[in-house]
């Protein structure tokens, strides 16, 4: 290990950076300083040509809002000219522009492989104006070329059916992020750059969007990034000082405060605020920051790392809705709230607005930036780089798929003489399993979590590789496939940026924490069905959530860890993309692992507990029951399951146990009742309506289920998640027992009685539908219902007494299931 470097960041060959304050400087004088009249007079004829482009750039963003004819300003506006319905959002437009042109500027400069995450997604505008000018809208839509056609095809587009929608998504070319919900670009960014070495993104976080949780939490990810095997991010704050509404809390603080919030941050912050030469300040701070950047790197790179570098991170202050309308009835536009989404809302009815919007409009003067054929000069598509270097052409935004190197299973597998008395954590065997995948795949494999593994008993991953952290000394610059915070936003915006640039992950976390990040998951779910009908992106590889800890065995953790809603939500999402796994032992817990983690363009669920459950699949069995997600256990049944009386399901761990207790206790004292005894390890196969592509036909359901025998199912969440997938079958019969938000800090039986799962309830329904038809049943069928009502009487007593649950209902053998010994 190499001693780490306790130093500022060296930054002696950066020719425009200052190290203190010059008051003869232009823009701010707090934070880093940057010789910005150097970078005028360097790049001058640059900058020119990146503010005429951005003229063309503002006139395209506004006018796909308002315009859906005369979109070359030939002839006076007029209000037939304007769309009916104005949609979209111009205030981030301008900010957007100038952003994309100073990436572009910094790309040619330094031959860099940079991709844009926008924050401001509702910014789509912009980023559709530089893709078109790019060229890279172009190259994959073709009527989106640069001509007069081209141009009114982009402008007349823009949220009108048929084109592009009003926030950016996985049409567009480059994005690698959902522009719906506010909060998880950066986390996004870090994600991309991780395992990318050669990588930049820059990120811009919209001040309204810097005041999300998620935000907030991602700041932190500098110190999860390791500079040796990693690129970098240049954050990039718009703080433009209004949301839809009022100004924003970033906008409300001065410099001094934002600097000295991201300084306590870890970062090195320039403001880059200087209105009268905006592209020279942005430029100069741009490459202040690329220089940052490669100092830490190559001290890294070459042994010699700096522990804890200090980040470069820029704050952009420009005003909201710039270039855009300045006054409307007396009232300020520019620079305020009233330019946020559609500056004049009303143009038809408001003259003032309608002239308003066209002397706006007008004021560019675009006629001035087209050719003679009505094209767009090419000296303002000199700005954008090669087609190597452009971000919309970035292949890292869609990546060709690289398989996954995956390891035997069958040193992960459990042997066993007797089906359920081998004890075995599904997720200890799924933590070496994961080691080994760690070990195959050194640099396109991560796991991403809350600090949880070790509780959750996937600690075996250790074994291959370690956790990493860069602000610890001893973790710092060793790399390491875990990287644990207390964030599960950041571990979902990390797992996302990471498998959307074509890497695996995995994201292991409690059952009932996994909900935190629900809605992020919907998102993505919206970016990856889009991207499926894109015919021009590549495969992904999947999201992957190992969902433990889960809620039958949080009966020490109390009712505020009981919650298994994740499920519900995923299951609303377009079936196609989802899988929801309730493998019933270790066996099938690494089969459906390993077939998840290697999957593309899918959100995998697997849910497993954490505590020792029997193992009842040898390899064999495990393999054909994961294949076909359900199965009849003809060695649980009466008779392989033939002719029965009533169908019982297991489908989760303990749910599981319970029903197959069930059986056996059934067999014992109802000799004449006929069972067949079905798990189901993927939910989806149920699915009737939505058209999953696992889903039984209704012959295959019925012929698993019967045609018209009561099925008792016994589900580890909520009965509504089975409700509504069998909802419309044909067999209706349906009896779905599950979690009813019955919880609190009791035993792990007493959660099976409160909320009516337990072996008890299953035995007592099973014995009342039965009598209906089976008259040898029927002659004792109430003595035993009366007995197993005594039975959960009994328990709550003697757990009131003594604590714990008896051995009889605590053990998790099969072979030790019997009646109760009550000796008090």
């Amino acid at each position: 290990k190499h001693p780490l470097h306790k130093s500022t960041n060296d930054c002696s060959t950066n020719n425009i950076h200052r190290s203190s304050t010059n008051e003869n400087m232009p823009g701010s004088k707090v934070g880093t300083m940057v010789d910005t009249v150097k970078a005028r007079k360097d790049l001058n004829d640059d900058l020119n040509a990146l503010a005429k482009t951005r003229r063309m750039l503002n006139y395209l963003s506004a006018a796909q809002i308002y315009l859906k004819d005369n979109m070359l300003v030939k002839e006076k506006i007029t209000k037939e000219h304007l769309k009916e319905r104005l949609l979209g959002h111009w205030g981030t437009c301008p900010g957007l522009n100038l952003v994309y042109g100073h990436c572009n500027l910094l790309i040619k400069r330094f031959d860099l492989d940079m991709l844009l995450v926008v924050g401001p997604g509702h910014g789509a505008p912009a980023i559709l104006a530089n893709l078109f000018l790019e060229g890279s809208l172009g190259h994959f839509y073709p009527e989106y070329n640069n001509s007069r056609t081209g141009i009114e095809t982009l402008i007349r587009g823009f949220s009108w059916p048929g084109g592009f929608p009003s926030h950016i998504n996985s049409e567009l070319p480059g994005c690698i992020h959902e522009g719906g919900e506010l909060g998880y670009s950066l986390a996004v960014s870090f994600g991309a750059v991780m395992d990318k070495p050669d990588l930049i993104v820059t990120c811009i976080v919209g001040d309204g969007e810097a005041e999300t949780g998620p935000t907030a939490g991602a700041w932190h990810s500098i110190k999860y990034l390791d500079p040796k095997e990693s690129g970098a991010v240049i954050p990039i704050l718009h703080d433009n000082g209004f949301k839809i509404t009022s100004a924003t809390i970033f906008g409300a603080m001065s410099d001094e405060e934002l600097v000295s919030l991201f300084t306590g941050y870890g970062y090195q912050c320039r403001i880059v605020s200087d209105m009268d030469d905006i592209d020279a300040d942005l430029a100069a701070s741009m490459e202040w920051a690329l220089t940052e950047i490669r100092t830490i790197q190559k001290s890294a790179r070459s042994g010699k790392p700096i522990f804890k570098p200090k980040w470069p991170m820029i704050v952009l202050r420009t005003p909201k809705g710039w270039t855009g309308i300045k006054m409307m009835h007396g009232k300020k536009i520019e620079g305020n709230y009233l330019s946020h989404d559609i500056p004049a809302k009303d143009p038809f009815k408001d003259e003032e607005q309608f002239q308003a919007v066209s002397n706006w409009l007008t004021s560019y003067n675009i006629s001035e930036l087209l050719d003679e054929n009505d094209a767009i000069k090419k000296e303002l598509l000199d700005t954008y780089p090669s087609d190597k270097r452009k971000m919309g052409l970035n292949p890292l935004a869609s990546p060709k798929k690289i398989d996954l190197e995956m390891p035997d299973m069958k040193p992960f597998l459990t042997k066993f003489d007797s089906s359920g008395d081998t004890l075995v954590s599904p997720t200890e065997a799924g933590g070496k399993f994961l080691a080994a995948v760690v070990k195959s795949n050194p640099k396109s494999f991560r796991i991403f979590s809350p600090d949880e593994l070790e509780s959750n008993k996937l600690e075996g991953i250790f074994e291959e590789t370690h956790r990493n952290f860069q602000w610890v000394e001893e973790m710092a610059n060793r790399g390491g496939r875990v990287t644990e915070i207390l964030s599960e936003h950041s571990c979902q915006g990390w797992m996302q940026g990471y498998t959307l640039t074509g890497r695996y992950a995995i994201f292991p976390s409690y059952e009932t924490f996994l909900g935190i990040i629900t809605t992020m998951m919907i998102q993505y779910a919206k970016f990856i069905k889009m991207a499926n009908e894109t015919q021009w992106r590549n495969k992904q590889p999947s999201l992957n959530y190992i969902q433990t800890s889960t809620l039958w065995r949080q009966e020490h953790n109390g009712y505020s860890h009981q919650d298994p809603m994740f499920s519900n939500n995923l299951v609303n999402l377009k079936h196609q993309i989802i899988r929801i796994f309730y493998p019933p032992d270790s066996n099938t817990f690494v089969y459906t692992l390993a077939n998840c983690v290697k999957s593309v363009n899918r959100i995998n669920l697997i849910v497993g507990t954490k505590k020792e459950m029997p193992t009842f699949l040898n390899e064999e069995d495990a393999r054909a029951h994961c294949q076909a997600g359900i199965g009849i256990w003809k060695w649980l049944s009466t008779d392989d399951g033939k002719n029965p009386d009533v169908v019982l399901v297991g489908c989760g761990n303990e749910t599981n146990f319970e029903a197959v207790a069930a059986v056996h206790l059934l067999k014992k004292h109802a000799p004449e009742l006929r069972l067949r005894f079905v798990n189901v390890t993927d939910v989806m196969v149920l699915d009737n309506t939505r058209g999953h592509p696992n889903a039984l036909t209704d012959e295959g359901f019925e012929a698993i289920f019967t045609k018209d025998k009561p099925v008792i199912f016994n589900f580890h969440g909520y009965p509504s998640l089975i409700e509504q997938l069998v909802y419309g079958r044909r067999s209706r019969k349906f009896h779905v027992l599950g979690y009813i938000e019955e919880g609190t800090t009791t035993t792990p039986f007493d959660m099976m009685v409160r909320n009516k799962t337990s072996r008890y309830d299953i035995m007592i329904l099973a014995l009342t539908y039965a009598m209906r038809d089976n008259s040898d049943v029927a002659l004792y069928g109430n003595t035993l219902i009366a007995k197993y009502k005594a039975e959960m009487k009994r328990h709550g007593e003697y757990i009131r007494k003594f604590g714990k649950d008896p051995k009889h209902l605590a053990t998790g053998k099969v072979s030790e299931i019997e009646d109760g010994a009550w000796t008090f």
